[in-house]
């Protein structure tokens, strides 16, 4: 067989054992911080039917889902790109609850193209979502939450982007002749690149100096928490605007302003989040490590609308930017049948101790240990020592 038969998909990749034991670390421990704040646990399937995989991103995820075809139902499947929706489909259909649900979850999802030069089209995502309560509140939970996900995890410094969509969403919508141009305006607000902006703008004589004034200023409004009210000073008195600058407002209350920043041109999830978004960044990472935000009623498409508000992270992306992982002490045992011997070894291993046995005539080929003591047999016992 060729080498060539070894290669991987574009943008796949083997996770090799330091790094394979640090996600799985990092995993656990976040489960726990999330059990911890009362987030309830699930597992949903790796396929499912497209016509409930999407739940509200239809248009989102569509093109970045791959498709398989059920040989049982002969019905179109699609491997996950995103868990939140199968999260939200929990909620509003299977536990169907009438209070406040909290839910955690983790699990690998699959893009079809990888989000950039620098990604992976296979994720390990893990989140939690708040379903059933719509005050400001939660998001001021979920958005701590984050933060402490990743201090648990040893990033230092992280900082803080908020946003409002409803911003954006009202000065489009108080010129309904944009209606075939709302992606465009979108891309170009994301990528901050006002000059295109500006031309397509010219496109529409009849615009409102307002709205056209207010769209062109949002890729400007971007750093400190000072942002809000200069926001206030440029953008035109629409009641999304207002309601959104309000809800932000709020948000900042609550938080370290020195972690802050409002970036009221990043648009990402616009078609889906409903409120205050969120996106967390920090130094060694090329690309936002946390997002997140408010999506009120997206479990409509299960017949059940709900606030909801949560966020997710990528354990893969997340570790790879720690510090490269370091091996484990562990205990040389020799290969024998002894029973004290053995017994001595599951007295080690139950105390949490990494005790490997040799096979005769072999040597240790490992990269995730380092053998600071052995087990040796002196005196009619056997002890641990030091290696030499």
């Amino acid at each position: 067989m060729s080498a060539q038969n070894w290669l991987l998909p574009d943008y796949l990749s083997d996770i090799l054992p330091a790094e394979a034991r640090r996600i799985e670390e990092l995993r656990r421990r976040l489960l726990d911080l999330y059990r911890t704040h009362g987030f309830e646990m699930v597992t949903p399937p790796l396929v499912e039917y497209t016509d409930s995989l999407f739940a509200g991103q239809q248009d989102a995820l569509f093109l970045q889902t791959c498709k398989l075809v059920d040989q049982i139902s002969g019905r179109t499947m699609g491997v996950r790109a995103d868990m939140t929706p199968q999260i939200t489909r929990i909620d509003a259909h299977l536990l169907n609850r009438e209070g406040v649900t909290r839910l955690c979850y983790c699990g690998s999802v699959l893009h079809a193209k990888p989000a950039g030069l620098l990604s992976d089209r296979e994720l390990m995502q893990i989140g939690a979502e708040i379903y059933g309560y719509a005050g400001p509140e939660a998001d001021y939970q979920v958005i701590e939450l984050a933060l402490e996900s990743l201090s648990v995890a040893g990033v230092v410094n992280p900082r803080v982007d908020l946003n409002h969509p409803g911003i954006t969403r009202a000065l489009i919508e108080a010129f309904p002749a944009f209606a075939n141009d709302i992606d465009t305006i979108y891309t170009y607000l994301k990528d901050k690149d006002v000059a295109s902006l500006s031309s397509l703008l010219n496109q529409y004589p009849e615009l409102p100096a307002t709205i056209r004034t207010g769209l062109l200023a949002l890729p400007q409004l971007y750093g400190g928490v000072e942002v809000l009210e200069r926001a206030k000073q440029v953008l035109p008195d629409l009641e999304g605007v207002t309601a959104g600058l309000n809800a932000l407002g709020e948000i900042v209350s609550t938080l370290d302003s020195n972690l802050v920043s409002i970036d009221l041109a990043d648009v990402t999830g616009y078609a889906y989040h409903s409120g205050v978004i969120f996106a967390l960044y920090a130094d060694g990472w090329h690309e936002a490590l946390v997002r997140g935000g408010r999506y009120d009623n997206a479990g409509s498409v299960y017949g059940r609308a709900r606030p909801a508000t949560g966020f997710s992270l990528d354990l893969r992306k997340l570790s790879a930017g720690l510090t490269p992982a370091k091996a484990s002490r562990a205990i040389r045992a020799p290969w024998s049948k002894d029973e004290a011997l053995t017994a001595k070894i599951k007295t080690l291993r139950a105390q949490g101790n990494i005790v490997v046995q040799e096979f005769p005539n072999s040597q240790f080929a490992v990269d995730e240990f380092v053998f600071e003591q052995e087990l040796v047999f002196e005196a009619g016992a056997w002890i641990l020592k030091d290696k030499k």
